[in-house]
């Protein structure tokens, strides 16, 4: 590997790094030299920035669901627009589409990245909790919108979706589900 050659917003470059050995390859995969590795940098860059490799993954998973507020916020934005099944179902895609489902998969796997991630998570699973959450806030305002109806758990709502569509997407190597899948388990949820 070149040395003293500078690196801008290496978290990010990591982050970005780790995300495609993820994804190409799983969380069995991951490991630093992996990450370093795809990231075209020594090893020492990684352990320069962060204390071990559990807290790199730990800062990758919390970075991973800071973008799931971003998403949260466009679908409580959709909220009173096209759908409820529709708006659901495309967050949804969207949301497992992406890293998501590895990141899940990563979570169960570590033992010391899952004890590192109680810190900021105390229950639930990273990714999965924030993805409730999201589904909680959008579903609520459909509620009080009157699209969905006043007596609505959405607290109980919002898990069955993340869970049952989570199932749909959880082949890290299969083929994605149809948006027709997706939308026939989001309509039979939240008709239910």
């Amino acid at each position: 590997m070149p040395t003293g050659v500078a690196i801008s917003d290496v978290p990010e470059q990591l982050f970005g790094a780790a995300e495609r050995v993820l994804l190409r390859d799983g969380p069995s995969a991951l490991t630093s030299r992996a990450v370093t590795t795809e990231a075209g940098c020594a090893k020492g860059v990684l352990h320069r920035h962060f204390a071990d490799f559990d807290a790199f993954l730990a800062e990758f998973v919390l970075d991973r669901v800071r973008r799931i507020d971003s998403q949260g916020a466009a679908l409580r934005n959709s909220a009173g627009t096209g759908t409820v099944a529709d708006n659901l179902t495309g967050a949804l895609t969207d949301l497992f589409g992406s890293v998501a489902v590895a990141i899940v998969g990563l979570v169960t796997s570590r033992d010391d990245l899952r004890a590192r991630l109680r810190r900021t998570t105390p229950t639930g699973i990273p990714v999965l909790t924030e993805a409730a959450a999201m589904v909680v806030s959008y579903l609520t305002a459909e509620r009080e919108l009157g699209r969905i109806a006043a007596d609505a758990d959405v607290d109980t709502l919002a898990p069955t979706l993340i869970g049952a569509v989570h199932m749909l997407f959880a082949d890290r190597k299969g083929t994605p589900p149809e948006a027709g899948a997706v939308h026939k388990v989001v309509t039979a949820v939240v008709a239910g």
